[in-house]
């Protein structure tokens, strides 16, 4: 690889920047994109910097290029002020009655989308927003950035301005002055801005890595199940091991596992420090906990090896979890009623006092009485057993004896090692509670027990310069016991503890440093699923190794407010949170969409949408609470998926609507297949953030049927190089998976017309129709009509169009009816060399019965002779 400046230097002479004019202009209180004026009344401390390459970028050379020969499209903005201080606010200038999307935190962690036609209408912590520069046909991106030691957001301001906030999070980090503290970039094409906009802060800050750049993890193409929903803190090897068999049982074998909270060793302070903390079964109850050991908790390290292989391994009752879940639930609604008590001035307790007591005792007994891991596994019995191994390894060694098909297994931790970081004076390092700080611009930000608990406990926080230590002692621990990731999640607490560690950029800097190392050595460089997380230091800071990342706030079974209907509306919020962050996320990580619950009300509808998201599928199934027909329409047999090409994205109509609580807008989102493409058309409708309450909340008044239409313009083709010739084609097979209806259409045919009902969906699949000129045949495979995404099943289309005969031939994956559009009926059909017998309309529709073909890994050959 040639020397950083030796790359420049190739760069630069390729393409002589200063001869290109600049789109951008500033002058006399206007900051203009190709002479339309886009921020007025911009202070006279703010400038705009040209982009240039910097000396040491370690960027691959065709995107030092790429990003060279768009910079003239970008510059950055700085702004100067008279007093250094360590949080510093500026306007940028305002704008009014032009459209925006944005997306914002509404938690320390957690983004999602906002819309609105004025600066004063962004909300606060805005990580990005994207202008509708209506007179231009174009788009324009102001993204905040780091600078120095300080990490920047965007918020609203009076009468229409942007104000940008750069903070450092310590009083004694300050700065005066900024030269590229935002970067801002015009496009005509919204998709190839967040590509280009991303790419040139890449370049520019050298501290991250672009998803092109990174290797995947193998999960991302198959089905898993995470262990979260089904037990929460209660999870122990053998309902874990019973999990996994019911699935196989069902199936569908899982391909990877996520053992979620509840396996690590932690205690609260004041409790033995060598000791685990007993009877833990909510998350709120453990985010004061600390990790005292890198090694698995009690409840892990009696498992002993061949336990669950025998003939009297333990079974386990299915109902136990949720019976110690709901006695859980009741007594954190007795101490919620309690607190609201005391804060309305009561000063008669003990009735509550009383309540909460016998709740505990009645828990404790559940959890005790139980089937106990303790007291099914305990400790060696005979000295022939002595030398029996024992514990996680002997457990995930156990899982893949019997579990063939398990590829992996993750295991969940906290960034700082726990929930409460490390305990002091427990293990090697040199770890101390720190008080946590918020910063303010978390006013504005939702409610979040997370953050309560956490601000009351504190975070026991290794030093900085053990970063590399922390990770590599809990990682190489885990490799060693056969773990092949992490899911690693409270993410961004780090902004909290940054005021004696030189400030929030340069204390992530030493925790990401170590983490990506310990992922290179440990997990293959890939085994890394990052949660918690939604927050630009992270994604500038965090991801250089870090491959796949969540995009949505937790899949929330129902609203833990209250709201009966959140039950349905929270569904619809996680489809818009997911897709909007896949917009900026998706350009550094894969997107992953999170698990759900393949019984929850709304099963069917969250299915949909994992199926084109483009990412892994997973489930967090209760045991005994499977939906195997559901599953049955994402997943194949062997327990991998037919994932989509592309991460699932808005459609451009969809962009600048409101698809939650506007009464009217479908929510598009379009994604890519190999041979074609796919829309999915949500009702999202009935719920939203209140700007007022900071939280959001249902509006039934919307929870309604909503119509919208249909092109097979929404599809944005060129997104893939492998399918942009497809965005060319004359005519197009169309076929609506819900509805089962199979349509013709061109690029100059009128939109389809639908109507979704609340929390329901459509999907259809785009298949481009290729003319057998020879015969006057159009042919169109949609592929297997019984999968959400039908298209994901062709593996390989052959077209053979000679003079006496045209054939198709294709490889299909999965089993069920395959789905074709033919004009005209096959003279005979092959099935993996034997002739079959399929069904043909004069509508053009022909289907045949495809079989599971075990011997290939699931993929038929169809061969079509007419």
């Amino acid at each position: 690889m040639a020397p950083p400046n030796e790359i420049q230097e190739s760069v630069s002479n390729s393409i002589p920047i200063d001869t290109v004019k600049q789109s951008f202009h500033l002058s006399e209180g206007n900051l203009r994109v190709n002479g339309v004026t886009l921020l007025s009344d911009v202070p006279n401390n703010v400038t705009l910097g040209k982009f240039s390459l910097p000396p040491d970028s370690d960027a691959p050379l065709p995107l030092l290029r790429l990003v060279q020969a768009r910079s003239h499209n970008g510059g950055f903005l700085g702004f100067t002020q008279d007093n250094p201080s360590d949080r510093l606010i500026n306007s940028l200038g305002k704008f009014n009655g032009t459209s925006f999307v944005s997306v914002f935190r509404f938690k320390t962690w957690w983004s999602t989308m906002w819309i609105g036609d004025s600066g004063s209408h962004l909300e606060k912590e805005t990580q990005w927003v994207l202008l509708d520069v209506s007179e231009l046909s174009t788009y324009v991106l102001i993204l905040p950035l780091i600078e120095g030691s300080f990490r920047s957001a965007l918020n609203p301001g009076k009468d229409g301005h942007v104000m940008i906030i750069a903070e450092s999070g310590s009083t004694q980090v300050k700065t005066s002055s900024f030269s590229s503290i935002a970067y801002i970039h015009v496009c005509d094409n919204p998709y190839d801005l967040m590509k280009d906009a991303f790419s040139a802060a890449r370049v520019h800050l050298n501290t991250f890595r672009l998803l092109e750049e990174k290797s995947l993890p193998s999960l991302v193409d198959k089905f898993g199940w995470c262990t979260w929903d089904a037990f929460y803190l209660t999870v122990d090897p053998i309902g874990v091991w019973h999990g996994v068999k019911e699935f196989t049982d069902g199936g569908f074998p899982l391909r990877f596992l996520i053992i979620d909270d509840g396996w690590q060793s932690i205690n609260l302070d004041g409790e033995n420090p060598a000791e685990d903390a007993k009877n833990l079964v909510l998350g709120g109850e453990q985010m004061t906990a600390r990790l005292h050991r890198f090694q698995e908790c009690d409840k892990f390290n009696k498992y002993k090896s061949g336990t669950m292989l025998g003939p009297t391994a333990p079974s386990f009752d299915i109902n136990r979890p949720k019976m110690i879940t709901l006695k859980a639930i009741e007594l954190e609604h007795a101490q919620k009623a309690r607190d609201r008590a005391v804060q309305s001035g009561v000063t008669e307790l003990s009735s509550f006092d009383s309540t909460i007591a016998n709740l505990k005792q009645e828990l404790n007994q559940m959890i005790a009485s139980g089937q106990d891991s303790s007291s099914v596994l305990g400790e060696p019995s005979s000295s022939s057993e002595i030398d029996q191994e024992t514990g996680l390894k002997a457990f995930t060694k156990d899982l893949r004896t019997k579990f063939t098909e398990l590829d992996d297994i993750y295991v969940w931790h906290a960034l700082c090692g726990a929930w409460g970081g490390v305990r002091p004076g427990a293990t090697h390092l040199d770890s101390k509670v720190v008080p946590v700080s918020l910063s303010p611009g978390l006013d504005g930000t939702m409610d979040d027990l997370a953050v309560v608990r956490i601000v009351e406990g504190g975070i026991g926080l290794v030093h900085p310069s053990q970063a590399d230590d922390l990770y590599e002692s809990m990682h190489s621990y885990l490799a060693e016991c056969g773990i092949t990731g992490v899911k690693v999640d409270v993410i961004h607490t780090l902004e909290y503890v940054c005021e004696e560690y030189g400030g929030r950029v340069e204390l992530a800097k030493a925790y990401y440093q170590g983490i990506s190392k310990s992922i290179a050595k440990n997990f293959k460089g890939t085994g890394f699923i990052s949660s918690m997380e939604q927050c630009n230091d992270f994604f500038f800071l965090g991801t250089k190794q870090i491959p796949m990342g969540r995009v949505g706030d937790d899949f929330w079974v129902q609203d833990p407010n209250g709201d009966p209907m959140g039950l349905y509306w929270l569904q619809g919020l996680h489809t818009i949170h997911c897709a909007f962050n896949s917009l900026w996320m998706g350009q550094i990580i894969q997107p992953d969409w999170d698990m759900f619950q393949s019984d929850h009300p709304c099963a069917k509808y969250h299915a949909a949408s994992r199926a084109i998201c483009g990412g892994p599928i997973y489930v967090s199934d209760s045991l005994g609470g499977h939906d195997f027909d559901l599953i049955r329409k994402l997943v194949f047999p062997d327990g991998t998926i037919p994932r989509c090409l592309h991460f699932a994205l808005p459609t451009r109509d969809s962009l600048f609507k409101n698809p939650n609580f506007d009464g009217q807008t479908i929510f598009k989102m379009w994604n890519l297949n190999k041979f074609g493409g796919v829309i999915g058309a949500f009702n999202c409708q009935g719920a939203g953030w209140d700007q007022e309450k900071q939280t959001f909340r249902g509006h039934s008044q919307c929870y309604k049927p909503v119509s919208g239409s249909i092109h097979i313009r929404d599809i944005e083709w060129d997104q893939k190089e492998e399918t942009a010739d497809m965005g060319s084609s004359e005519e197009y097979a169309v076929y609506m998976n819900q509805t089962e209806k199979l349509l013709l259409m061109s690029t100059k045919s009128d939109s389809i017309d639908i109507t979704v009902q609340p929390s329901s969906f459509e999907i259809l699949t785009f298949v481009p129709i290729k003319k057998l000129r020879g015969h006057g045949i159009k042919f169109a495979p949609i592929g297997l009509s019984n999968m959400f995404n039908s298209g994901g099943t062709i593996q390989e289309v052959e077209y053979d169009d000679i003079e006496e005969t045209a054939s198709v031939r294709m490889k299909v994956k999965g089993v069920g009816k395959f789905l074709a559009y033919s004009s005209v009926k096959p003279r005979k059909i092959c099935l993996n060399g034997g002739e079959v017998g399929f069904e043909w309309w004069g509508d053009g529709k022909l289907t045949i019965d495809v079989p599971w073909n075990e011997d290939e890994a699931g993929i038929c050959l169809i061969d079509l002779s007419f």
